[in-house]
């Protein structure tokens, strides 16, 4: 096989320059930095200072006379390839306007910038638009009716579950078939219809000269596969391909790297295995594993030394991921010194006492000098904030949700808790409008036409029951009927005092189809909504629920009226803000202190994850992105017991598989002392408290 070498141009600046790599990094760093030409696999843990080891690659490689257009950098978001090659810039003294030069950015960047050259190839002109989300949602409900799809025979995915399913049959390069009854099995005896859609989709695209986001790759592989003058072009321009975040690739992105990289075989790969958690997106922990098979030359290469988190925390992070069967083995080192403060365990009576917990502990840290900005509270699920975004409103801490938007404001929340104030309230006339419009077949003009003739009744939600409103809607069908019917069942009495029971009520009567049919995270909207009528039976009426709610959605910062956050917060800065965040949205991400919630088996890990056998050894990867996006301080919480409010039973709570997989003793274990009847808990003292392993359970 034809071996290429660095060119080294004359100079006598080049030692002084490697002086200068062995100052600002350290021995793992530096082997891959300096690494050979050929393949190479960096296995880079959390924290380790990988991006700046990529950074001096690059740098090390156009100061040894490769031509920065010969590199292509291929990154996870636009912004950390323009920081990378800003600094590279730094480093090589501005040479040849590097970050100008080298092909850096997100692979769907560089696939337009070659789709713009050779579009032509594929039937497109240069010229070709991209669709953003919303526009591809609006192309798709066309390609619908054009396909004579009948939605309203029967129930049919929306543009936004279709765009979800089709995105990840591309990116996993899987045929419709095969991704229906897996992620969709309700919608299984559709499957031919969605698959007509789906050709006539790209049909109409490439005759409108458009694509959307996934074309960008799909298109570029087609160029690289289909085209061979083309693919000589690159795989001979680009001498050296390198990939960040390797680990969250999907299999479309790693064939491209491969077909790229025939030529030269100078592939540089980056990424943790133990990070790869982006599998419900069709990322692939398969790339980075099947790597060596791909290039058996390949040289390994580890990134150990951890600059983020204290020894403490490490020592729990690394006892964990080791775990999982399939991984490449590695042990995080702690470059800093440890603070004598192991990570917490703190065992809750139940989720109120775990909310009141972290909320008493913020301030005190927040006493002791740490501010709100440097802590983040972590959770596997949406709504497993509830609690807590309940209690911080209360108290007036000031926070910002990453994972989405607050839990109230969120839209099937409101859809469902409209149809509580609609009965608890029966003029209230934005409920009326918002569940109107959830009617098959009633749109914008229905629904006012609808409320023009309820705001005129003495009881407007009598009038709907008893169908004197059914004139006001153009085209009846089994959708009316069935709203009518939702609504006797609400003001039944038994049903009308209790929340829970309505928002049961809701769910069983249309509602949970109507996720399916509308959202590509029903599962996940439907795990809030549950959890919300978990929450909801602890009111003995409708009313009570409703008014807290209101109360909570209308006050700004989460600060009681009246007050602002300075107020409560002894002059905080207004800006100072708590983070709360799925793990999922950490990535990536550090604070001083980490508080993760629910750490309770069937809350993390995910029941719905643990279907197949990758899914736990990717829960527990999420688990250790948890674990490490803290550096000073890490709190683990769960309650010890949740009541079913309905049947006003209390069931034990076990903590997580991944808490218990780790030796007690690398826990400091807390009791939670409470000044009221109830019994204070006590952390097990040797072998003889708590459950097993020496756990609180």
């Amino acid at each position: 096989m034809k071996r290429y070498v660095i060119k080294r141009p004359g100079g006598t600046q080049l030692p002084d320059r490697l002086a200068r790599y062995r100052e600002e990094l350290n021995e793992e760093q530096l082997a891959v930095a300096t690494a050979p030409v050929g393949s190479a696999l960096v296995i880079a843990g959390a924290g380790s200072g990988k991006t700046r080891a990529i950074t001096y690659r690059v740098a090390y490689l156009v100061e040894h006379g490769v031509a920065p257009a010969r590199v292509m950098l291929a990154t996870f978001t636009n912004r950390a390839a323009r920081e990378m090659l800003r600094r590279v810039e730094q480093l090589t003294g501005g040479t040849a306007d590097v970050a100008r030069r080298v092909w850096g950015g997100t692979f769907h960047r560089i696939a337009n910038l070659c789709l713009r050259r050779h579009a032509e190839s594929l039937g497109y002109t240069s010229n070709f638009s991209i669709l953003d989300v919303e526009d591809a949602k609006d192309f798709l409900s066309v390609c619908v009716d054009e396909a004579g799809v009948d939605t309203k025979a029967r129930r049919f995915p929306k543009a936004e579950v279709l765009q979800d399913l089709i995105s990840f049959a591309t990116n996993t390069d899987q045929p419709i078939s095969d991704v229906v009854p897996r992620r969709y099995p309700y919608f299984e005896p559709l499957t031919q219809q969605i698959t007509r859609v789906d050709r006539l989709y790209m049909e109409r695209k490439r005759e409108r000269n458009v694509m959307d986001y996934d074309d960008l790759l799909l298109n570029w592989k087609r160029l690289l596969e289909e085209r061979e003058e083309v693919a000589r072009i690159y795989q001979e321009q680009f001498e050296h391909v390198l990939v960040d975040e390797y680990q969250d690739t999907n299999k479309l992105q790693a064939e491209i790297v491969d077909l790229l990289a025939v030529r030269h075989r100078n592939v540089m790969v980056v990424g943790d295995d133990a990070q790869s958690i982006f599998g419900f997106r069709g990322a692939s922990v398969e790339g980075i594993y099947e790597f060596p098979k791909r290039y058996p030359e390949a040289r390994v290469f580890r990134l150990e030394t951890n600059y983020r988190s204290t020894p403490e925390i490490l020592a729990v992070a690394n006892v964990s991921i080791a775990s999982n069967r399939r991984q490449f083995t590695k042990t995080l080192r702690a470059a800093r010194p440890s603070q004598g403060l192991a990570p917490a365990l703190v065992p809750c009576r139940d989720a109120d006492q775990q909310a009141a917990f972290v909320a008493s502990r913020l301030l005190e840290l927040r006493d002791e000098g740490l501010a709100l900005g440097e802590m983040a509270v972590l959770y596997r699920s949406h709504y497993h904030s509830l609690e807590l975004q309940l209690e911080l409103t209360r108290r007036g801490i000031p926070y910002r949700v990453r994972s989405g938007m607050r839990f109230f404001e969120q839209a099937h929340i409101k859809d469902v808790v409209s149809y509580l104030r609609l009965v608890a309230n029966p003029r209230d006339e934005l409920a009326w409008k918002r569940v109107l419009r959830l009617i098959p077949n009633v749109g914008a003009a229905t629904t006012n036409r609808i409320w023009e003739r309820l705001q005129l009744a003495p009881d407007p939600l009598a009038l709907v029951i008893r169908g004197e409103a059914d004139a006001a809607v153009s085209k009846r069908g089994a959708g009316w009927s069935e709203f009518r019917a939702l609504l006797e069942e609400l003001v039944r009495d038994e049903v009308r005092q209790s929340p829970a029971r309505q928002i049961e009520t809701v769910l069983a009567r249309g509602y949970e189809e109507h996720l399916e049919n509308s959202f590509e995270n029903a599962e996940a909207r439907l795990e809030d909504l549950r959890q919300l009528a978990h929450y909801a039976a602890r009111y003995t009426s409708a009313d009570e629920f409703l008014a807290e709610l209101s109360l909570l959605s209308t006050e700004r910062y989460g600060a009681p009226q009246g007050l602002t956050s300075e107020d409560v917060l002894e002059g905080g800065d207004e800006d100072e803000l708590l983070t709360l965040t799925s793990v999922h949205q950490a990535k990536g991400l550090e604070w001083r202190a980490v508080f993760i919630l629910w750490a309770a088996d069937g809350k993390f890990p995910s029941p719905r994850s643990l279907r197949d056998t990758e899914g736990e050894e990717e829960e527990r990867r999420l688990w250790y992105v948890a674990l490490t996006r803290a550096r000073d301080q890490l709190y683990i919480t769960y309650p010890l017991m949740v009541t079913d409010y309905s049947s006003r039973q209390t069931v034990l709570q076990r903590p997580s598989r991944f808490v218990t997989e780790v030796p007690p003793d690398l826990y400091e274990i807390w009791s939670l002392e409470e000044e009221s009847s109830q019994p204070a808990l006590k952390a097990p003292e040797g072998e003889d408290g708590g459950g097993p392993g020496g756990y609180v359970n």
